[in-house]
């Protein structure tokens, strides 16, 4: 018996040896050519909600969780649908428990000159963690993602439970469970050999499904851009090595710029044809949702004042976007810059205001379905050879039906400056949220100052909004105009782009005119109304993170500014 014990051990220390050389090997024919990379650095919500990655590159429940499909975890290895709570919340008795040495969660926002953080996640039902920081505090709502025990440069945080979830002793959770080891020092000899049997079994498939898993991911992104192409009919798939050959296996001397989702690089084909390419990152917060938003709107779209899509990219790790290339970059390269900004006098400055709007107005009406943008700022109208206005990046719209007009979300996600206040504060968006964003982007155009406020400030640091209000409020309004235009504008149109502004970007949706009617005013004579005063309040981000502090008693949803 005792012989076959140590053949036993020796047969299982070849396995794991076996294992081990086997991961190496394949990790070294891997992507990413580096053996430390682990699957959780590639994918960061391979986890799913509430999910940890441990020290052992797998994922396990956070304490007081359990995984949402216990099959899927225990026998297949695929982790991505998260864990839930063991017990319900009650927002009036949760209590935090504090977890050590983990790396912060994906999302959140900050809270600037807060010194009670357990008091103020605590008072917000739908906040869900918080942690200390330099100067505040930072709170994430809804499930958490891309959570990590890490063994050096790891944070406390605190995760809202249910009372009955609180340890009666809490110096900081640790997050791999260890009632194993326990069982495993009590038990007796022979459990102790099942449990070494168990435990390289487990070894091998782990080792191998992490593979298989990464394998799956990139197999199921191939699978979705060939159904893509399917339905969108004649979109063209452009091969990896042809769009690394073209952009000098994306050489940093052919990148044009770097917007939320990742850099753009401009290419050569061999046919000499120009071609802007945007590579996906991974770690920006576009997804295989917006990814696959932005090829079936894009595709579909067919108007002088959007931007062309020629195709995309879905091999291996890579998911690239190619666009028509735009020789003069975008908007804000030229009128936020004190040199640039005087080629574009009146008349340009005019035009490219009346394609935004023609642009706007045919995604929101003319269009097979309503198309919200979500995210118009100067940086995403581009510039053709002509000067032509192209409004580009759909990865955050959103499509109606005829009978559809408004919707919500808790996920707020835009840029800073152009979020209607209904849309940053309750989620709610809808065509109007667009005509908002036209209106500051608009008076941006008019005068060349960027709005920097979320909303309305009511201190000495005025917002554009507040500025252009009360130059208009004092029959003062040229006074907003850029200085370098005052030789080439014509007064009345200057006088109605201003006053276009004021009515686009007024505070309450219904008060906002659409796009037809904005295409109308532009174009015409025709009388306007008054814009309405605003209520002023501010809302405004704390040291440039993507969150926001308000003010005024505003409770805000998830955030993802860009």
């Amino acid at each position: 018996m005792e012989n076959l014990f140590i053949i036993f051990l020796v047969l299982v220390s070849y396995t794991y040896m076996f294992v081990e050389a086997s991961s190496s090997n394949s990790s070294s024919s891997g992507l990413n050519k580096n053996d430390s990379t682990t699957i959780c650095d590639q994918y960061s919500r391979v986890c799913g909600p509430n999910g940890n990655c441990d020290e052992a590159k797998t994922c396990v429940c956070l304490d007081g969780f359990t995984p949402k499909s216990p099959t899927d975890y225990a026998y297949y290895l695929n982790f991505t649908q998260g864990c839930v709570r063991n017990k319900p919340l009650n927002c009036s008795t949760d209590v935090f428990v504090r977890y050590s040495s983990l790396k912060e969660p994906s999302g959140g926002y900050s809270l600037s000159n807060q010194q009670d953080c357990m008091g103020k996640c605590k008072s917000n039902c739908s906040c869900m963690a918080y942690n200390v920081i330099l100067g505040g505090c930072k709170l994430w709502n809804g499930d958490l993602f891309d959570v990590r025990l890490v063994k050096q440069g790891g944070q406390d945080l605190y995760i809202r439970m249910a009372v009955s979830e609180e340890p009666e002793k809490s110096e900081g959770r640790k997050h791999g469970r260890k009632e194993g080891a326990v069982v495993g020092i009590v038990v007796g000899s022979t459990i102790v050999i099942s449990m070494i049997i168990i435990a390289s079994w487990y070894m091998l498939r782990k080792k191998i499904a992490s593979k298989a898993l990464e394998r799956l991911r990139i197999d199921e992104l191939v699978t979705h851009h060939t159904n893509v192409q399917k339905e969108d009919m004649g979109l063209p798939l452009f091969d990896l090595s042809t769009i690394a050959m073209a952009t000098n296996n994306f050489s940093p001397n052919n990148k044009l710029g770097e917007g939320g989702f990742g850099p753009v690089y401009k290419g050569i084909l061999e046919d000499g044809q120009q071609i802007a390419v945007k590579r996906l990152s991974s770690s920006s917060g576009q997804g295989l949702n917006e990814f696959k938003t932005e090829v079936k709107l894009i595709a579909r779209l067919q108007h002088r004042n959007l931007v062309k899509l020629f195709g995309c990219c879905i091999q291996e790790e890579e998911k690239l976007l190619i666009y028509e290339y735009m020789p003069n970059k975008s908007l804000d390269y030229f009128i936020f810059d004190q040199e640039r900004r005087s080629t574009l006098d009146w008349s340009k400055r005019f035009n490219i205001i009346s394609g935004i709007a023609k642009g706007l107005l045919y995604l929101h009406q003319d269009s097979r379905l309503r198309i919200i943008h979500r995210d118009l700022k100067t940086s995403n109208i581009l510039l053709d050879t002509k000067m032509e206005p192209k409004i580009s990046d759909f990865g955050l719209a959103r499509t109606f039906g005829g009978d559809e007009s408004k919707a919500n979300t808790r996920r707020i996600v835009g840029t800073f400056g152009y979020m209607a206040p209904e849309y940053a504060v309750n989620g709610l968006f809808s065509i109007k949220s667009d005509v908002f964003s036209f209106g500051i982007l608009l008076l941006e155009i008019v005068s060349g100052k960027r709005n920097r406020r979320l909303f309305y400030a009511s201190d000495n640091d005025e917002s554009l909004y507040e500025n252009a209000w009360d130059l208009w409020k004092q029959g003062r309004s040229l006074e907003l105009v850029d200085e370098c235009l005052k030789d080439s504008w014509n007064l009345s149109e200057v006088q109605r782009c201003i006053h276009i502004g004021l009515l686009c970007a007024q505070q309450y949706p219904h008060d906002r005119p659409t796009m037809s009617s904005v295409v109308l005013m532009l174009g015409s004579q025709v009388d306007l109304p008054q814009p309405k005063a605003p209520t002023f309040f501010f809302c405004e981000p704390f040291d440039g993170s993507s969150s926001s502090t308000c003010k005024n008693e505003l409770s805000i949803t998830e955030m993802e500014a860009r």
